[in-house]
Parts: C-alpha cells; sequence; structure tokens
C-alpha cells in the first residue's frame, strides 16, 4: 500500500552533549580491492558540526511513508532540518498543509506554487491563496541507517 511521506516524529537538537570527533579520512573508499587506509587521516570529524552547523533553528523529523524515495527519502529515516534557511524553489521542505506534517519539493515559478512528491505515484499539490500553508523548515541532511 502506496503512502504519502508526513512526519512520525519531532526531536529537537540536544545542545548539551557533544559526541566527540571521529577520524576523516583523505582518501576514497574503494568498492573493489581494499587498500590500507591508517596513512590518510586527515583530520577529526565532528558530526555535530557538519549537520548541524545551526544548532538553535534545527531540528530532526522521522519521516512516514514513501513519497520522497527518489530523493533518497525513505520510510523511518531521519531528517535534519534547518528553520534558517531560505525555501527557495528546488530545496526539500517541510511544510504544513492544512494542519498536517508533510516532506515535499519546493516549486515556484513565477504564477505558481507546488509541493512535488519524488515519487511518480504521488501526484503535486498546488499551494493556492486558500491553502492553510507554511514552511516549518528545509531539509539540510538524512540519516538512512542500514
Amino acid at each position: 500500500m502506496k503512502t504519502d511521506s508526513s512526519i512520525a516524529d519531532i526531536f529537537s537538537v540536544d545542545q548539551t552533549t557533544k559526541a566527540p570527533p571521529l577520524p576523516l579520512f583523505t582518501c576514497g573508499v574503494s568498492a573493489g580491492f581494499p587498500s590500507p587506509a591508517e596513512d590518510h587521516i586527515d583530520r577529526k570529524l565532528d558530526l555535530n558540526e557538519l549537520l548541524i552547523p545551526h544548532p538553535t533553528s534545527t531540528f530532526f523529523v522521522r519521516v512516514s511513508g514513501d513519497s520522497m524515495t527518489n530523493a533518497g527519502i525513505n520510510n523511518g529515516d531521519i531528517l535534519v532540518v534547518d528553520r534558517s534557511i531560505e525555501a527557495v524553489s528546488g530545496k526539500i521542505i517541510i511544510a504544513v498543509i492544512n494542519g498536517e506534517l508533510t516532506v515535499k519539493r519546493l516549486v515556484k515559478t513565477d504564477t505558481t506554487c507546488r509541493l512535488v512528491a519524488e515519487n511518480p505515484v504521488y501526484s503535486p499539490i498546488v499551494i493556492t491563496a486558500e491553502t492553510d500553508f507554511s514552511v516549518w523548515g528545509v531539509v539540510t541532511s538524512v540519516i538512512h541507517q542500514f
């Protein structure tokens, strides 16, 4: 059964705990013959620094549904959402439509505004003057576990 991508959970950023920086390797990861990588450690990578440049305006949401699968966003994934980024055409956003949260790609032209799914099963949502619509934030990253 196909379901639209909506938001299952919302989480705030915990600014009191900080994960320790992890090694960042400068060499690429081979999908063929493995090579030793110990000599290629460049620096430490802080995932908070990478994923959350604006902690006070960032939150996490868990996706429920499959409308964004062609954008690499799957059911159960965690999205990093930044409210300080402007929602311009082409960005993937968290929107409130008629009181419900959803994740879609924002597509604006001079005359139209639509929220477009990244799954051809779903039709775009046309935003009109009568639509109860607001943007909650721009998706900056997806956390997808195997």
